[in-house]
């Protein structure tokens, strides 16, 4: 391969609203000149077969500048260009999370992990069909097919160039497979479908599989925070948008794309799709958190067995039950490709997924796999807050609410765009009778008739994955203005937080914003700990855990419910809110109560008391005393590039002083103990960070966890550790000039 070649930029001095284009189209014939050589001999390489020949073409109209923090500022000429460059910038970061998401989206990750996996993948194959994906790629418009082509020619390309790398399973991406992964978020609706109760329905006969029943306090509750502060509130007079997703580290990549077409959008990319799911344009920013609305439903379908045939009742009529076949190949344990076939069954309503009570039960979903990638790639271009809902009208935005702001000044909040409208008189967050009619969606709402916010008088707008009713303080939507199914679970402690730090705040900066961001209080062991205090007062004095505990609570009481690192109260607290969560998980639920008001409410004095003495316990014998400061335990380490990590303790980690968001922090660190651990070590939570602002010209601070690189060779694979532990956010080099000194190498795709 040829070497890499190295440019800086002289400085470059834009006007108040610079054109992005014509100064990146200066910094190119300027850089490009010092590549020439370099790509001459690329060609060599690069070309063969009238394939490669098209991907060389396409790679010299793509420049990929990769900053100090190995971040990709990816450049094209069209729009097709970034994609090309930005999907093979992606794969030189971490190629296997790139194909790994692809064989999850399209059912076929049995094929590179084996038996295990094929339930997930009979799971993802009831709705995603590649024969449908190709139909709807070759009727996709023109300029999406194009984008398309240039996902896979770049993807490919990046194959073709490195055949040092070896996938698992797709060693040729068609254009057709981008429909398979076109909304963005982590976890998507068909995982709503239990694994266990599809297995059960299509495999009743199945071997057991091995499984492991954690504890429920080891998931950390999904879902992200955004905050939009209006002008008015803000000391330079500028728009601020918080961008802080909680998911599974790592699960994104952090780059920037640019064309000469317009283009020029900057943030959080899932590995392996090609447009910026959260962050910024010159002049908008959005942030999707994932929504609590109910519009995934199931409905419970009366199966009549006639002359042999399978029927569902459906008001007064019958309907044929509709079947299909689906192979799922799996990896043996020798390596050779087995294969499980499934007659799987439908209604209208959706696939079946499992069985209840006698009745079959078919899941309903989105599944509008075009409109998803346009509403995704076309809201990164959008201008203002018009625009952006102009795009939102294409109604394919099903799993998140999105908090926006732009350079006018104008904040808003924005409902889930798919939204089924339904009888509000059935329960939807339950299976309904889908022999009635009058369960059925009936269309979908109209954008006006969803929950939202626009420019509210307060000055701002926040969403923590909790209702839309506290989105703006008192200027929210109101709950009885909606129906029922616009939410499935109210407050919770990160929204409660977030309001009270946003009430009655103003002069706002980038700065303020990030300490906002990680800002320590605990509300909810606030609420808690003085019903635990209460419990151990009234206790008698003869009871021995009046004695055992009175160091403990002794503690707890002088604490101030913030996170440290030397807190020793946040260890103790965290310990045993963790141990009451998972005995009251188990326990009976009949009242409908929220985790946190059975742990307040029904749990009773001697459950909350025995939960601590079993974490006071717990922690002297792990650590040899219940007083140990939280950054003992609480841990961020990163030893492989591996998707799923092992720990060591014996290994080096880093004090993490957050905790997770369950207790109300902003900051998420999704931590506990591991086989073989004592120490909790983080895997999910804060996974990419941002703040920005809209002035005359946008900048922004941000943070990705670990580092851009998912390989441990590389000087990025680590290199934001001690700045994620501390919320030190760092430039981003989004303009030209911004990169100016801060550049490692500039190259072709392929070079």
């Amino acid at each position: 391969m040829p070497s890499i070649f190295v440019v800086s930029f002289r400085q470059i001095t834009p006007g108040k609203k610079a054109d992005r284009s014509s100064r990146w189209h200066s910094y190119l014939k300027r850089s490009l000149s010092v590549a020439l050589v370099a790509c001459l001999v690329a060609a060599a390489t690069h070309a063969g077969t009238p394939e490669q020949a098209r991907w060389q073409r396409e790679a010299q109209a793509v420049t990929i500048t990769r900053d100090d923090w190995g971040i990709a500022h990816v450049h094209g000429k069209t729009d097709a260009d970034a994609v090309f460059g930005m999907a093979y910038a992606q794969a030189e970061d971490d190629f296997n999370r790139v194909e790994t998401n692809y064989l999850n989206a399209m059912g076929r990750l049995a094929e590179a992990e084996g038996e295990s996996a094929i339930w997930r993948d009979l799971r993802m194959q009831l709705f995603i069909d590649p024969a449908t994906l190709q139909r709807d790629y070759a009727n996709s418009p023109d300029w999406l097919k194009a984008l398309m082509n240039a996902w896979a020619d770049g993807l490919n390309d990046y194959l073709a160039t490195h055949p040092d790398v070896h996938p698992r399973v797709i060693t040729h991406f068609e254009p057709w497979m981008a429909l398979s992964f076109s909304e963005g978020s982590i976890g998507g609706d068909i995982e709503r479908v239990s694994l266990d109760q599809l297995r059960a329905f299509y495999g009743a006969d199945d071997h057991a599989v091995a499984s492991i029943d954690t504890p429920s306090s080891w998931v950390e509750p999904s879902g992200s925070n955004g905050i939009a502060i209006a002008p008015k509130l803000t000391a330079d007079g500028h728009a601020l948008l918080l961008i802080n997703p909680h998911t599974s580290f790592y699960f994104r990549s952090e780059l920037q794309m640019s064309s000469d077409q317009g283009l020029d959008a900057y943030g959080a990319v899932t590995w392996g799709q090609f447009f910026v799911y959260q962050g910024f344009n010159p002049h908008i920013g959005w942030m999707h958190t994932s929504t609590t609305a109910d519009n995934v439903d199931q409905f419970a379908e009366t199966i009549v067995h006639q002359n042999g045939k399978l029927f569902y009742r459906y008001g007064d009529h019958l309907r044929p039950v509709l079947t299909r076949q689906i192979s799922v190949p799996y990896r043996r344990r020798d390596g050779s490709i087995g294969e499980r076939s499934f007659t799987v069954y439908a209604t209208h309503h959706g696939p079946i997924v499992r069985a209840d009570d006698g009745k079959w039960i078919a899941e309903a979903l989105m599944n509008r796999p075009v409109a998803a990638l346009e509403q995704s790639w076309l809201r990164t271009k959008a201008t203002d807050y018009a625009s952006y809902m102009k795009v939102a009208a294409l109604k394919a935005n099903s799993s998140n609410n999105t908090i926006f702001a732009d350079d006018k000044g104008e904040i808003a909040y924005l409902h889930p765009q798919f939204m089924p409208r339904r009888d509000n008189r059935f329960d939807y967050t339950k299976p309904v009778d889908g022999s009635d009619p009058a369960t059925d969606w009936h269309g979908l709402h109209a954008l006006d008739e969803l929950p939202h916010v626009l420019n509210p008088p307060n000055g701002w707008v926040m969403n923590t994955n909790d209702w839309p009713y506290s989105a703006a303080g008192p200027y929210s939507p109101k709950r009885e203005d909606f129906p029922r199914y616009m939410d499935t679970v109210g407050e919770n402690p990160r929204g409660v937080h977030a309001t009270m730090l946003l009430t009655g705040k103003q002069g706002f900066t980038l700065e303020s914003l990030i300490t906002l961001a990680f800002d320590s209080y605990l509300p909810e062991f606030a609420r808690q700990l003085p019903i635990l205090i209460g419990d151990y007062d009234a206790l008698p004095a003869g009871d021995p855990l009046k004695r055992k505990l009175a160091g403990p609570i002794a503690m707890l009481r002088s604490w101030d419910y913030r996170w440290g690192i030397a807190s020793m109260p946040t260890t103790l607290a965290v310990f045993w809110g963790d141990t009451l969560w998972d005995t009251m998980d188990k326990a009976d639920n009949a009242e409908g109560l929220s985790m946190y008001d059975r742990m307040a409410k029904t749990a009773g004095a001697q459950v909350r008391l025995q939960a601590l003495a079993d974490a006071v316990d717990r922690l002297q014998q792990d650590f040899g005393s219940w007083g140990i400061p939280w950054g003992e335990v609480n841990r961020y380490q990163r030893l492989n590039g591996d998707i799923v990590q092992a720990f060591n303790d014996a290994r080096p980690s880093i004090p993490v002083p957050f905790t997770s968001s369950r207790w109300g922090s902003l900051a998420s660190f999704g931590a506990h103990r591991w086989p073989g651990t004592k120490r909790y070590y983080g895997t999910s939570g804060n996974s990419f960070v941002a703040v920005v602002e809209f002035g005359d010209k946008v900048r922004a601070r941000a943070l990705t966890a670990g580092g851009e690189s998912g390989h441990p060779d590389s000087p990025h694979f680590n290199d934001e550790a001690e700045r994620y532990t501390t919320g030190n956010l760092r430039e981003v080099y989004f303009w030209p000039e911004q990169l100016q000194g801060h550049i490692e190498r500039v190259y072709h795709p392929g070079a």
